[in-house]
């Protein structure tokens, strides 16, 4: 099991200078080998003979002519250059899988990053040895045990830190879980999460209380000439608030799926249209500052290391306008309707909660059908493209 531990790194001046600069060769090195790419593949469109680009066939490119055109590419350590086209290459294969995009050309200050192989770094307790530089002092040590496979240094805003990447056996680092059996878990954007026992989840909402701030400070970088000095200090100040905010965003993220992923060992989610649902001018900077995409991605991977399962339940189904007592469906339910009363048996509902309920009613119903029990399946396929958002709301309705 590969596990990843970020740590903040403590350079001095001449240390940073170095990290900076192995960044920037990486960054050359990618776009470098992004446009002799895309140079080779349409010049083999004219000419089929001609071999295809490959990122192998590109590191070998690169090495017989640094030296005499790049030869500052060797005051650093060949793993930046190197692993950044390797990355390139990878980036590639899951373009033509499916999986991504077209790869675009790096950025300075956005993509300042270069990864390093497990045999060019040393680690010893809270120090890092890195080729041609020596120990950087880190601000902890490394918590997994296990095979260290790479580690990848990288800055945001004027902080650097390094992830280093670890094969680990077993799942040994997490204390012991509980077992309180199956959950529901109801996103929204007044609170994070409800869950199907009564427990909600407001938030840090990072975003939303810094805004004001972030405001401030991106009109007064507007306002600084370019290539001034005070300008790159607006922009550091800018980026350190944008640093803030994702910081905050990612511990309350992390508090709330470590919280249920030692306690319960099936979880009900929503399957939901994330990128769609953006298309809301309304909503949008709400949902995008939830961060509901990776509240699931971490769910997923946290359940998995307890040997729990998270069960994404249909989209199409209608969670909040469903009796989770007597299954009596609503026509309508407005968007403003916190609580409603179903008309077959009675039973208030909290509109949260009762989705939260059946939530997990269908994640527990799709496990007993996985073991061979009775229940009905979680997801549906449809030929129909899926609306931007959930099939109980519209413009008015929910």
């Amino acid at each position: 099991m590969l596990i990843a531990h970020r740590i903040r790194l403590n350079p001095n001046n001449v240390q940073a200078t170095y990290l900076a600069r192995a960044a920037g060769i990486a960054r050359f090195a990618y776009n470098w080998a992004l446009a002799e790419w895309q140079r080779q593949y349409e010049a083999r469109k004219a000419n089929p003979a001609l071999p295809t680009p490959s990122q192998l066939a590109l590191r070998r490119q690169i090495n017989a002519i640094k030296r005499e055109q790049f030869p500052w590419m060797l005051e650093v350590t060949k793993n930046a250059p190197q692993m950044a086209i390797i990355q390139l290459g990878e980036a590639f294969k899951n373009f033509f899988a499916r999986r991504a995009r077209y790869p675009t050309f790096r950025k300075k200050g956005q993509h300042d990053r270069f990864t390093l192989t497990n045999d060019q770094f040393r680690l010893d307790g809270k120090r890092i040895q890195i080729p041609k530089l020596g120990w950087v002092r880190m601000r902890e040590d490394l918590r997994f045990a296990g095979r260290i496979v790479s580690a990848t240094v990288s800055r945001r805003a004027n902080r650097w830190d390094v992830s280093i990447t670890v094969d680990t056996v077993e799942a040994s680092h997490l204390p012991p879980a509980e077992n309180q059996g199956a959950v529901g878990l109801d996103l929204g954007v007044s609170a994070l999460a409800t869950l199907s026992n009564g427990e909600v989840w407001t938030g840090p909402k990072a975003l939303r209380t810094l805004l004001e701030r972030l405001r401030r400070l991106s009109r007064s970088l507007s306002r600084k000439v370019k290539g001034s000095r005070n300008r790159t200090k607006a922009k550091l100040k800018l980026a350190r608030l944008h640093a803030r905010i994702g910081n905050l965003r990612r511990d309350g993220l992390h508090q709330l799926t470590s919280s249920i992923a030692r306690r319960f060992h099936t979880i009900g989610i929503e399957d939901l249209n994330v990128r769609g649902m953006l298309g809301n001018r309304n909503l949008a900077r709400a949902i995008a500052g939830m961060g509901w995409y990776e509240l699931r991605r971490q769910l997923t991977y946290k359940a998995t290391w307890r040997g729990g399962r998270v069960v994404a339940v249909d989209r199409w189904y209608p969670s909040s306008k469903t009796c989770s007592i007597c299954g009596h469906l609503l026509d309508r339910l407005d968007l403003g309707a916190r609580r409603w009363t179903c008309p077959d048996c009675g039973t208030v509902h909290d509109r949260d909660v009762n989705a939260a309920v059946n939530l997990k009613n269908k994640a527990v119903s799709s496990t007993a059908t996985a073991c061979g029990g009775a229940g009905a399946g979680a997801v549906r396929k449809h030929g129909a493209k899926p609306a931007p958002v959930k099939q109980e709301s519209s413009s008015r309705q929910v």
